[in-house]
């Protein structure tokens, strides 16, 4: 009988050790190597178990070696295409996470189903192909999908291959990374050592055969990807579907993108019938409501090159206990004290009695310091109850000693405030030196200090 080999594997990086170790050598993580069984196979990292290997790397010289434009699969999913930078790169491997229930199945489906050029391969782990169906079927009738969308459930990695030999798809979408495993390991599948070895399987695949692999990745308790860091290391992309699963909203953002940039955002509404692209965020953004209401006020934001409005509300009220409470939504809890105690120091507003609840309408979370004027205005105006006309949005950050200090790409936010029908736009003094006012319709004012928008706004 063969002598069974662990091995002890750091949960954090995928470092390799003989031992148990206290603290990883390789990431200084203290307590994450966990044992696990493993047999080793002189080829570890061969997806392809027979076929021509005789083609070997030659080294080029940097003039040898083309640079033609990659030609990228365009998706009917503009949000999407967005996010990825322009559309699938050939021969990429992309990782999409997110929380269960999010919509990451759904997605890749809908993706899957809306290529009808393309040949496609779903590959899932985790689901029944009846249960695929189902889900199709709601996504798209069956008379509507095309001939070249296949489906194989399966989580050993050989079987994948042999079927990949036989279909010879143009786009592999793997659900999930976690629930695939490879006869090389004796390890069970989900475990550090088999994420690794069947990513870096997928990923031979997806270089050698210039096929773009989608991988589906579950996450932890954290919002991290689950599985070693290795993973997001070795992919091309990795995209982060987030939002509340009990709200309809979801935003899928980039984290990493060899392709792209990662600053670009796509927005998603939940329906029974799929995922709807939202091409206008600032509909969602600015919530609809009945009259002028105080507390509310419209900040100007960017979220990677894309202008949004949204709506930020504020709710101050006597601190019923003896310490008051300060609950931000959507943003940052240390920015929020701040800028009360700017209002309190520099402008002369008593809010160290007062409870402060603040929410981003929409469920987004907002980092731009931009928003900084339109949310303390939303505070004064909720404190003295004195409502601010909904025509009128904000873009300016706050600094310590209550100035206006000026943003970055205000044109844009002026220019789409104005699309939204915004009659006026507050923003610093110092932004305005560099604008363009003779085409804008918008009235711009500007400022110097919070004060003089306060006395402009409430006298």
């Amino acid at each position: 009988m063969a002598k069974v080999k662990t091995l002890f594997f750091c949960q954090n990086c995928g470092h390799e050790s003989a031992k148990w170790l206290g603290k990883c050598p390789s990431c200084n993580q203290w307590n994450t190597f966990v044992e696990e069984v493993v047999k080793k196979e002189e080829s570890k990292n061969e997806w392809r178990q027979e076929g021509n290997r005789e083609r070997i790397a030659r080294p080029k010289t940097l003039h040898e070696i083309t640079s033609a434009s990659e030609v990228r699969i365009i998706s009917p999913d503009a949000e999407l295409n967005r996010v990825l930078g322009g559309g699938i790169v050939p021969g990429s491997l992309m990782l999409i996470g997110g929380e269960p229930g999010i919509g990451k199945s759904t997605l890749m489906l809908q993706v899957a189903l809306s290529l009808k050029k393309i040949k496609v391969l779903y590959v899932t782990g985790e689901e029944s192909d009846q249960q695929v169906k189902m889900r199709a079927e709601r996504i798209l009738p069956t008379e509507k999908v095309s001939d070249n969308f296949y489906i194989l459930t399966e989580t050993n990695t050989k079987n994948i291959f042999l079927a990949i030999e036989q279909v010879e798809p143009q786009l592999v979408i793997v659900d999930s990374i976690q629930t695939l495993h490879s006869t090389l390991l004796d390890s069970a599948a989900g475990s550090i050592a088999q994420v690794r070895q069947c990513a870096g399987e997928l990923m031979k695949f997806a270089k050698e055969t210039n096929t773009p692999v989608f991988l589906v990745g579950h996450i932890t308790k954290d919002g991290m990807l689950a599985g070693p860091k290795v993973l997001e290391h070795m992919v091309d992309t990795v995209l982060q579907f987030e939002g509340d699963r009990h709200l309809a909203y979801r935003i899928l953002r980039t984290t990493k993108n060899r392709f792209g940039s990662t600053s670009e955002i796509g927005i998603y509404e939940m329906l029974g019938s799929g995922l709807r692209e939202v091409s206008n965020p600032s509909e969602i953004l600015i919530s609809q409501k009945d009259g002028q209401h105080t507390g509310a006020t419209i900040g100007a934001t960017i979220e990677g090159n894309r202008p949004l409005l949204i709506e930020i509300q504020s709710l101050v009220s006597p601190a019923s206990y003896g310490t008051p409470q300060r609950t931000p939504n959507g943003f940052d809890h240390k920015r929020l004290n701040m800028l009360l105690a700017v209002l309190e120091k520099r402008c002369g507003f008593r809010l160290g009695t007062q409870d402060v609840f603040v929410n981003m309408a929409g469920g987004i979370t907002v980092e731009d310091p931009a928003i900084d004027l339109a949310l303390c205005v939303s505070l004064i105006s909720s404190m003295e109850e004195i409502s601010v006309s909904d025509k009128v949005c904000f873009a300016a950050e706050i600094g310590l000693g209550g100035e206006l200090r000026a943003v970055n790409r205000v044109d844009q936010r002026i220019s789409e405030a104005e699309k939204l029908g915004f009659e006026e736009i507050y923003i610093s003094k110092y932004s305005k030196k560099s604008l363009d006012l003779s085409k804008t319709k918008i009235t711009v004012k500007s400022f110097g200090k919070l004060t003089e928008v306060f006395q402009e706004l409430f006298g």
